[in-house]
């Protein structure tokens, strides 16, 4: 099954993809197409295992935060605040047996902080590693 996507004007810039994958295989693909294409990954968060840790209970859910300071500093040189959504974020979840993942789109973060369009093109790439690797 290929990965399909949602975005409503309700989400509020979030997409979501439905992953064809394992909740595990989808992380270690994401992870693995981020470094391989030379993405730094800064922090990779086991939500569920953080929850778990304080005896509370949660479906699998993974947060990684990505980023290539090449591209991502341009845009809060020109709005500092633009780093409240910079490292970037990818959000791999498992609710009710379907793997979905989420992330806020290049466009929302953009308008967001008012940021220039042509400055879109810095973050574009990286989610659409993100599309290919659930298509693959």
């Amino acid at each position: 099954m290929p990965a399909s996507s949602e975005t409503s004007p309700r989400s509020n810039g979030v997409t979501r993809f439905t992953s064809p994958f394992p909740f595990q295989e989808t992380v270690q693909r994401v992870l693995d197409t981020l470094s391989g294409h030379g993405i730094k990954i800064f922090a990779t968060w086991d939500q569920r295992a953080e929850a778990r840790a304080v005896g509370l209970d949660m479906p699998p859910t993974t947060l990684i935060v990505f980023g290539n300071p090449k591209a991502g500093t341009p845009l809060m040189l020109a709005q500092l605040e633009s780093a409240l959504d910079l490292p970037l974020k990818i959000l791999v979840l498992e609710s009710a047996g379907e793997v979905s993942v989420c992330f806020n789109t290049a466009d929302y973060i953009i308008r967001r902080h008012g940021l220039p369009e042509q400055l879109s093109s810095n973050l574009a790439p990286a989610f659409a590693l993100i599309e290919h690797v659930l298509l693959a």
